[in-house]
């Protein structure tokens, strides 16, 4: 398979945050996006930013700004579709995922993702971590998707779909277990992104 093309999921409202772009939060001297960009680049063909409203906030990242396709906020699958739609226009295979608002995830995501999708016809991997009380977490906005899924997911969201795990359930989706436990620790509050600079 070709290197996946890369797309950063920054559609969410941030509502625990009074709203606004988590991704330009500052974290160490530079925003979230700016740490997420930099460990993604070097795993991924090529990269785009799924976001919605004006474009030119965005403008100091030069990256492709790409909006959901579908109306109202219709949660991470809307931008893993967002992304494949830009993918398949630029002849791609597949894409890997990542949150703006997740500043540590593993430098080695795309490469465990593809090592756990081998032998599948359609490559579609989720990141997990272990969990006390569930055996393993998934993290349903960090996985490879395959372009060729594309206008079923189109369809699964059309008829009202929005849990990530019923979807990559259906289409027998893997799991690549990371140990690291706080590599997809999250800023959803001001609170965490206290934490995320005592993490630094």
């Amino acid at each position: 398979m070709k290197q996946p093309l890369g797309v950063i999921l920054a559609g969410g409202q941030a509502t625990r945050m009074g709203g606004g772009d988590k991704g330009l939060l500052t974290l160490g001297g530079q925003s979230l996006l700016s740490r997420v960009i930099d460990r993604l680049e070097p795993q991924v063909g090529g990269m785009a930013l799924n976001a919605n409203g004006g474009a030119a906030r965005f403008s100091g990242f030069d990256l492709p700004v790409l909006p959901d396709s579908i109306a109202g906020f219709a949660g991470p699958l809307a931008g893993v579709l967002a992304g494949l739609d830009w993918a398949a226009d630029q002849g791609a295979d597949a894409i890997v995922t990542a949150a703006a608002d997740t500043p540590f995830f593993p430098c080695d995501l795309v490469p465990q993702l593809l090592l756990h999708s081998e032998g599948m016809a359609h490559p579609l991997v989720l990141a997990a971590t272990p969990d006390a009380k569930r055996g393993q977490a998934r993290h349903p906005t960090f996985g490879l998707w395959p372009v060729a899924l594309r206008d079923d997911l189109r369809a699964a969201l059309q008829g009202g779909l929005r849990k990530v795990v019923m979807w990559t359930d259906q289409h027998g989706g893997r799991e690549a277990l990371f140990p690291d436990e706080v590599a997809f620790f999250n800023v959803n509050t001001p609170d965490d992104l206290a934490r995320a600079e005592e993490m630094l």
